[in-house]
């Protein structure tokens, strides 16, 4: 008898044990709700330069991430990835860790970068000075540039010298990937530049959608 409530204590605890995958789910929300603390922490002590109140959700980091045209030679760069939220997804949708130049003006989010993506560059500066840090590496062929900047929150100038930055630093056609909670660009009145939206995730807090604009021989001019 005893050993019979024995055994069924043991698989009683088995029972209430969670499993792998549970346990896999609770660390990834667990990280999620640190990440989403520590933009919160950097959004209030600084809002103009953070931007977003939380990292970008899967659904809106794999959009963007689908955006990157890896086949393309170069790196990728990605301005302001903060915690590494649209970075991890690149790295699922199969970009190589070297390949990524993650430029960061956060020291805080730099440690966090280097500890969760080691083998990826991350250089702690100004995203606004684009070309300044692509020099200082080298001045790599660029492939596509993904942008988690809020543009809005900087004057149109500043938006346009980035741009132009960007294009500079990639052959035409390829494509600077921002997202953006706004229903107008962040980035116009520049000669040769085309952009185009994707479809609204809702999902996102707040709703968002991606922006891509590129660089052609004979584009149309973007009205102001």
């Amino acid at each position: 008898m005893l050993e019979e409530l024995r055994c069924l204590a043991r698989r009683a605890e088995d029972e209430l044990r969670p499993s792998d995958t549970t346990r896999r789910r609770l660390r990834r929300l667990r990280g999620r709700l640190v990440d989403e603390g520590r933009f919160l922490r950097s959004w209030a002590e600084s809002p103009l330069k953070t931007g977003a109140v939380a990292p970008s959700g899967q659904e809106l980091s794999r959009l963007m991430a689908a955006y990157v045209e890896a086949e393309r030679p170069g790196v990728i760069v990605e301005l302001g990835p903060g915690t590494g939220a649209v970075t991890q997804a690149l790295l699922e949708r199969g970009v190589a860790a070297e390949r990524l130049v993650l430029i960061e003006a956060s020291a805080e989010f730099c440690g966090l970068l280097r500890t969760r993506f080691p083998a990826a560059t991350v250089v702690h500066a100004n995203a606004y000075a684009l070309g300044d840090v692509l020099a200082q590496l080298g001045d790599p062929p660029v492939a596509s540039v993904v942008s988690g900047l809020p543009l809005f929150t900087r004057p149109l100038p500043e938006r346009q010298a980035l741009l132009a930055q960007a294009m500079g630093a990639m052959a035409p056609g390829a494509p600077f990937i921002q997202f953006s909670y706004a229903l107008v660009p962040a980035v116009k009145g520049l000669v040769g530049i085309t952009w185009s939206t994707s479809r609204w995730v809702l999902a996102n807090l707040p709703p968002a959608r991606v922006w891509l604009y590129r660089s052609e021989p004979e584009a149309r001019t973007v009205a102001a």
